[in-house]
């Protein structure tokens, strides 16, 4: 069963999305894999204390994405490949890199500035 235990809910970004990028973030993490069940709509909701069509918004889409499959009445489980994987991880790189790169260039740091920076916490 795929847990919610450290999902923390953040102010401006709808919830929906955050359970997508919660449960992409797992999958890369490998801490989600083929197969897992994810939680019943109701459970979910219950747990995050939110809407139940929030949860079936998310849960739509990820399915719209070819990433869960679900049947009426019956449980939901991931249906993850190697593709759809290195998919979700490049879109999560490129999306994060490029939010870092828009911070830092409002910031008016450099490209040199920037690149030090990672160097330094890279090691």
């Amino acid at each position: 069963m795929i847990s919610f235990t450290n999902f923390i809910l953040e102010d401006g970004i709808p919830i929906y999305l955050q359970i997508i990028r919660h449960m992409k973030q797992g999958i890369v993490a490998r801490t989600i894999e083929d197969g897992d069940e994810l939680p019943s709509r109701r459970v979910l909701s219950a747990l995050l204390g939110v809407n139940p069509n929030t949860i079936q918004k998310a849960y739509k889409l990820l399915e719209e994405e070819g990433l869960i499959q679900s049947h009426s009445g019956a449980k939901s489980y991931m249906v993850l490949s190697p593709e759809s994987i290195d998919k979700i991880r490049t879109e999560l790189l490129e999306n994060d890199a490029k939010n870092a790169v828009k911070m830092l260039k409002q910031m008016g740091v450099t490209m040199e500035e920037a690149m030090a920076l990672i160097e330094k916490y890279w090691n």
